[in-house]
C-alpha cells in the first residue's frame, strides 16, 4: 500500500506540503548492532593543505554543473574531479576499491548503497556544518551521522502520446497495466544492478507487493520488455524520441524531457512509486581532507538545496522556501510507498542476484 502521509512523512517533504494526516516513521538508519558507532577513526588524520578533491556521483550530468557554481565560487582554488556513472555502477566501483579508496567524497548516491558501504566499514562518520537541518528520515541516525541526504527521487513511467496514439493504445496509468498484451516490446526499464532508479523500482515492488508476488508480477513484465538499460535516464530518452514509447524511469528526467519539447506524459504509478534518497558521505581514508569536509558542509548549504529543488519536489530539508518544481502534477509526498531502505540495503543483493538470473538476458551490452 501507499505509504501514509502525516508526522513522519512530513520529514520527507517540503513546508508547503506539511499538514496532511497520521503516518509511521520509516527508518533509514546504518545497520545496527546495538553498539553506537565511534565519532571518528582514532588512527585518521586531517591534510589541511590539499586542494585536490575526487568526488564520486551519480547526480546527473546536466545538474553538476549548476549545483557546484556555488561551490567554486566559494572555493575557487579547489581542483573538483568529478567521477560520475550510474549508482550501481559507482558502487561496484567503491566496493572495489575498498582497501585504496580513490573518492574522498561520495555525493549524490543512493542512501541504499551508502548503507552496503557503510555495512563494510567505509565512511568516516562525520557531522557536516548544518546537520542538525535534516530531517530525521534523511540521514543516519548514529550521534555522528555516517551519511546525510539531500533529497528522494521516485519511480515514474515516460510515455510518448504520440506513438501510442499511432497504436490506439491508452496511456498506461498503473504497475497493473504495464503487464497488458497491447505493451509487449515497447516498455525500456533501467537495470537494477547498474541504475539506482532501477534497484529502487525492483525494491519497492518488493516492498509494496511481498516477495513472491513481486517476482510473479515482475516475471510477467519480463515479457513486455524490450530491452533493460544501464541508466535511470534512458528510458525517459527513449520514450521521448518514441523509439520504445514506454520508459520506467524517475520523475524529474521525465519532466526534463518533457520540458525539453518530447511529446510525453509523466505517469506516477496509481499503486504508488518506490524511492530513495540522494545522499552524501565522508570516504574512509587513514588522511581524510579538510576540503572533503568543506565540500560535505556546502552541499546541505541553502543555497545549493535552492538548485536540488528545481529538480525535486522531496527536500532534505524543513524550509518555507521549498516548493514542488514545475511538471509534477500529483503530491510528490502521497505518491511514495512505505519504504525501509535499511532493509532495501540489507536485501540489495540478493535481490540483484535473483533479478540477474532471471531477466538480464534481455539487458543491453555494458559499455
Amino acid at each position: 500500500m501507499k505509504r501514509s502521509v502525516g508526522s513522519a512523512v512530513a520529514l520527507l517533504t517540503v513546508a508547503i506540503m506539511l499538514g496532511a494526516c497520521g503516518g509511521k516513521a520509516v527508518s533509514t538508519d546504518g545497520a545496527k548492532t546495538g553498539t553506537p558507532a565511534p565519532a571518528a577513526s582514532a588512527d585518521v588524520s586531517v591534510d589541511t593543505k590539499s586542494k585536490d578533491l575526487t568526488v564520486y556521483t551519480a547526480l546527473e550530468d546536466d545538474q553538476i554543473k549548476t549545483y557546484l557554481t556555488t561551490f567554486k565560487a566559494k572555493y575557487p582554488d579547489v581542483k573538483v574531479n568529478i567521477v560520475r556513472d550510474s549508482t550501481g555502477i559507482v558502487t561496484a566501483k567503491l566496493l572495489a576499491e575498498k582497501d585504496n579508496t580513490q573518492a574522498d567524497v561520495v555525493w549524490g548516491l543512493a542512501a541504499t548503497s551508502l548503507l552496503v558501504l557503510d555495512q563494510n566499514s567505509m565512511l568516516e562518520p562525520y557531522a557536516p556544518k548544518g546537520v542538525e537541518r535534516i530531517l530525521p528520515d534523511f540521514k543516519d541516525k548514529n550521534p555522528v551521522t555516517h551519511w546525510v541526504g539531500i533529497d528522494a527521487w521516485e519511480t515514474a513511467f515516460i510515455v510518448n502520446k504520440v506513438e501510442m496514439e499511432k497504436r490506439k493504445l491508452a496511456i498506461p496509468q498503473s504497475y497493473e497495466d504495464l503487464v497488458k498484451p497491447e505493451y509487449k516490446g515497447l516498455i525500456t526499464m533501467p537495470n537494477p544492478s547498474s541504475s539506482g532508479t532501477g534497484f529502487l523500482t525492483v525494491s519497492g515492488l518488493v516492498q509494496l507487493k511481498g516477495n513472491d508476488a513481486a517476482w510473479d508480477y515482475m516475471n510477467k513484465l519480463h515479457d513486455n520488455i524490450a530491452m533493460y538499460v544501464h541508466s535511470g535516464s534512458k528510458p525517459a530518452k527513449l520514450a521521448g524520441t518514441g523509439e520504445y514509447p514506454i520508459g520506467i524511469s524517475f520523475g524529474y528526467r521525465g519532466i526534463q524531457e518533457k520540458k525539453s519539447g518530447s511529446p510525453v506524459e509523466v505517469v506516477f504509478p496509481k499503486e504508488g512509486s518506490g524511492w530513495d534518497v540522494e545522499a552524501n558521505a565522508l570516504m574512509k581514508k587513514k588522511v581524510v581532507k579538510q576540503v572533503a569536509k568543506d565540500f560535505l558542509d556546502w552541499a546541505i548549504t541553502d543555497d545549493v538545496m535552492k538548485e536540488y529543488n528545481k529538480n525535486y519536489a522531496i527536500l532534505a530539508i524543513k524550509t518555507d522556501a521549498a516548493k514542488i518544481p514545475d511538471g509534477y502534477t500529483v503530491d510528490p509526498v502521497k505518491q511514495l510507498i512505505k519504504n525501509d531502505l535499511n532493509d532495501a540495503a540489507k536485501k540489495r543483493d540478493s535481490v540483484l542476484a535473483e533479478w540477474d538470473k532471471r531477466f538480464n538476458a534481455k539487458s543491453e551490452p555494458k559499455k
